[in-house]
């Protein structure tokens, strides 16, 4: 750990000299953004779990933007490409939970993480899609609920761990596209059409796309309330969370739903020789909230915002069969610091039945729910550095009737170049 902050302080004093902001801003000048992103997070597990122990994850992402008006006199056109290192321990395995309790956290790789090109209306009442791209930055997607370290207050538990080695999200993506439509400045359509297993497959593999795993579809509808003010002062330009650039807005409330065109294996039931019955499809559908509470009459960046999360999978085929979220958020809680953040949340993934049935048969304990309590102070420090301690409080890990309830501790940092 020594030798990574050491590298980290060496990297900063670097990137942050004048000559490195200068070359940024030539490229900037010439249409091409690049940003540089470091994640770091020491989590121990303190009490209950597995076992007791400390894991360090590491996140290291290299994006480029490409602006096609300023690059090819192509007015509407944008690319994005996004390289992704993930290196270190999983504090998962530590805690023994399902749902995550570091959203960072994944087996080391270095990939491609996301590779696209979107043209976007004169308009702006439409823009369309197309390549590897990660769904959960546009869809299941809220600002207050972004702030969390949790893995389940991104995406749901009951979509993110669905299908075959998951949907087009973190860690691992497929290629597809997508379609926003924005009937009214208030009213957001989006449709995603994409593979059904991801590029990288959990089992090393390199595939391209085909129709031998189906194909993913998810659509949502978002009706939003934005306010003038917030969009003029910048809330939330730099976060350590999932979060990351969230356009800022009052109000949210979302509803999705996703299908697989795929064939999967139900969790418990078998046919009449023994084998396990299959199902043709997989679906599921989620709500989401995200309101302003209250906001501070003399300070307007001194707000309290709450959010629910709620969503349904399909628990023939899938362990989780709903989860449900809510938590409160407070930003500019200090005159002198506000960008900072404080929030606590607390979610719940249930078992579908068929998972139940699956254990008991085996003659395995299971209980009902994992639930997890968090609490997180963000502290933005500056524009590139970001510091997020965290406690979380995780009942019956992984759904396992022996396994003790577990705390877990952390700080997360965040460099941003």
């Amino acid at each position: 750990l020594r030798n990574v902050m050491a590298g980290a302080d060496f990297f900063c004093s670097h990137a942050l000299s004048h000559g490195f902001n200068e070359q940024k801003a030539n490229l900037i000048r010439e249409g091409v953004t690049p940003t540089l992103l470091y994640d770091g997070s020491i989590a121990s597990d303190t009490a209950g779990g597995t076992r007791t122990g400390t894991a360090y994850v590491g996140n290291l992402r290299l994006q480029l933007v490409l602006d096609g008006k300023q690059l090819f006199r192509a007015p509407g056109w944008t690319g994005f490409f996004q390289v992704l290192s993930i290196h270190g321990g999983q504090p998962s395995n530590f805690v023994g939970d399902a749902q995550g309790v570091n959203s960072y956290s994944a087996k080391s790789a270095l990939r491609l993480y996301e590779a696209w090109g979107q043209y976007s209306s004169p308009n702006g009442r439409w823009s369309f899609l197309a390549g590897r791209y990660d769904l959960s930055s546009e869809f299941y997607r809220l600002a207050s609920s972004g702030v969390f370290l949790n893995s389940s207050f991104g995406t749901g538990p009951e979509f993110s761990q669905s299908g075959i080695g998951g949907p087009s999200i973190f860690p691992d993506t497929s290629i597809g596209a997508r379609v926003t439509y924005k009937p009214t400045p208030s009213i957001l359509i989006r449709t995603a059409i994409m593979d059904g297993a991801p590029v990288n497959r959990t089992d090393g593999e390199t595939r391209f796309p085909g129709q031998d795993k189906g194909l993913l579809l998810v659509s949502e509808i978002a009706f939003l309330t934005r306010s003038e003010s917030e969009d003029a002062r910048g809330i939330a330009k730099y976060r350590v969370g999932r979060g990351a650039n969230f356009p800022a807005y009052e109000d949210k409330v979302a509803l999705g739903a996703w299908h697989y065109t795929g064939t999967f294996r139900d969790l418990n039931l078998v046919g009449i020789n023994g084998t396990p019955i299959r199902h043709e499809g997989s679906s599921g559908a989620y709500v989401l909230v995200d309101r302003t509470l209250f906001r501070a009459a003399a300070n307007p960046g001194s707000r309290v915002s709450g959010f629910l999360q709620y969503g349904i999978g399909d628990g023939r085929v899938n362990r989780i069969g709903s989860y449900m979220a809510a938590g409160l958020v407070t930003s500019g809680l200090f005159s002198n610091r506000p960008d900072d953040e404080f929030g606590i949340a607390i979610n719940s993934a249930r078992n579908g039945s068929r998972y139940i049935n699956s254990q008991v048969a085996m003659t395995v304990p299971v209980t009902r729910t994992e639930t997890a309590i968090e609490a997180t102070y963000l502290a933005q420090v500056n524009s590139w550095l970001a510091v997020q301690p965290d406690i979380q409080y995780v009942v019956h890990p992984g759904t396992t009737a022996a396994r003790a309830n577990a705390t877990v501790l952390q700080i997360h940092f965040q460099l941003m170049l």
